[in-house]
């Protein structure tokens, strides 16, 4: 998989995370509120400028947080929310997600 389709593989998985907690915690439909935009464009910020994103699995998964104290919290809130709920919002995303990621983490492993 190329170093493009990985980070967009990435924001995808981030977007969806974000808007399933935005929606279930703060009434959001359509549009984001202000404070989960602000996390999803930080969020994106970061995968585009991710100078391991050749080398790791997934944001969630990396040794290295290079998010702010502040947005790590937070992003980590939507993680813990959203992870088990994936499954029955997004299926298909989230099984791609999880198989995907231990592909990739074996194949760290292998290295």
């Amino acid at each position: 998989m190329d170093l493009q389709s990985k980070r967009r593989r990435e924001k995808r998985v981030a977007e969806a995370m974000i808007r399933l907690y935005c929606r279930k915690k703060h009434g959001g439909r359509k549009e984001l509120c202000p404070e989960c935009a602000a996390l999803l464009d930080y969020a994106c910020q970061r995968s585009d400028r991710c100078p391991f994103m050749e080398t790791k699995t997934f944001c969630s998964n990396c040794k290295v947080h290079c998010y702010r104290p502040e947005m790590r919290r937070k992003i980590r809130e939507v993680m813990r929310f959203s992870g088990p709920r994936m499954l029955l919002v997004h299926p298909v995303l989230a099984v791609r997600h999880l198989i995907e990621s231990r592909r990739e983490k074996k194949r760290q492993e292998s290295v």
